[in-house]
């Protein structure tokens, strides 16, 4: 568990209330890279100051003001972001329950893991118990920091997971995009439709998010690696390496998908770009692929001897 809530208050549904702690779902992996300046590789850094008098200040001397006009600020306390609704910065309210999938998965935008505070854990597994055997979601309001966000209580496991919402009108609308369709659309033969639903039943199996990592990371970490240990690299053609857009023949592409097994190099999961590729021989039992070697043998024989006593006459 992370070593501190980030938020604590109560989970709020009808008059029951039950104690939690709020704690981030997520660890961003990412590569830490530092602002330099590159004449002198001194690092650039990020400084607060006065913009009045230029002067450097301090942390402990900033304060949030919000403008009511151009230049006369409210100072805005810590505290005071409690003091304006206490109930609504301490508590998740759920205000009603819903099914999981009438909510659009570009709507979820961040997730957090309840946990159960002091005299809190009874109330939490009946509420845990009672969205699974439910099948609901409940949604709530919950302010976190300086913001109200909608957010969904789903059970995951044996915890309560809270994931924050975006707001419908945060989302562009769909119509407004220039896409595809109506009488603009292009027209898709049959064939075609076909041979792209073969590929997807091919390429369908059970997702396990623990076989798929970042390997651009891998990628990007060794060729820095390889940079600072002066090794040589490889001239790339950064153009040339980019997917084509222009598709002229579709059939052939999903046949030549086809004959791949459906393993396109990008739809790859780690395991399998680890995985040595096998040939249809090699999955054969060892008496076939025996048997299969005799008679492929036997065949040529007649053909190779033909050959040779067609060399020693000339």
């Amino acid at each position: 568990m992370p070593a501190r809530a980030i938020w604590e208050g109560t989970i709020g549904f009808g008059l029951v209330q039950i104690p939690v702690g709020l704690y981030s779902a997520e660890t961003r992996d990412e590569l830490d890279f530092d602002m330099l300046d590159r004449r002198d590789m001194s690092p650039v850094g990020y400084q607060r100051y006065n913009r009045e008098t230029g002067e450097p200040v301090e942390w402990d001397d900033i304060v949030k003001g919000y403008a009511i006009k151009k230049g006369e600020y409210v100072i805005v306390e810590p505290e005071d972001f409690k003091r304006a609704s206490v109930k609504a910065t301490q508590t998740v309210d759920i205000v009603q329950f819903a099914d999981a999938e009438a909510i659009d998965p570009t709507f979820f935008e961040k997730p957090y893991v309840l946990v159960p505070g002091k005299r809190g854990a009874k109330p939490y597994v009946l509420l845990r118990e009672a969205l699974r055997k439910a099948g609901k979601v409940g949604i709530a309001r919950v302010v976190i920091r300086t913001r109200e966000s909608l957010a969904a209580v789903m059970v995951k496991g044996d915890a309560l997971v809270l994931e924050l919402l975006r707001y419908a009108h945060e989302l562009n609308k769909i119509d407004d995009f220039d896409l595809p369709k109506g009488k603009d659309a292009p027209k898709i033969s049959a064939p075609e439709l076909k041979m792209a639903e073969r590929l997807i039943d091919e390429m369908t199996a059970e997702f396990k998010p623990e076989e798929f990592k970042d390997t651009y990371r891998d990628d990007l970490l060794a060729f820095i690696k390889k940079k600072a240990k002066g090794e040589e690299i490889e001239e790339v053609d950064v153009e040339a390496e980019a997917p084509a857009t222009n598709v002229v023949d579709m059939m052939a592409l999903l046949k030549k998908s086809l004959t791949r097994g459906g393993k396109a190099p990008a739809a790859e999961t780690d395991k399998q770009k680890n995985k040595p590729r096998r040939s249809a021989a090699r999955n054969e039992k060892p008496a076939a692929k025996a048997k299969k070697a005799t008679a492929t043998n036997r065949k040529k024989k007649p053909a190779k001897r033909a050959k040779t006593t067609r060399r020693k006459a000339a």
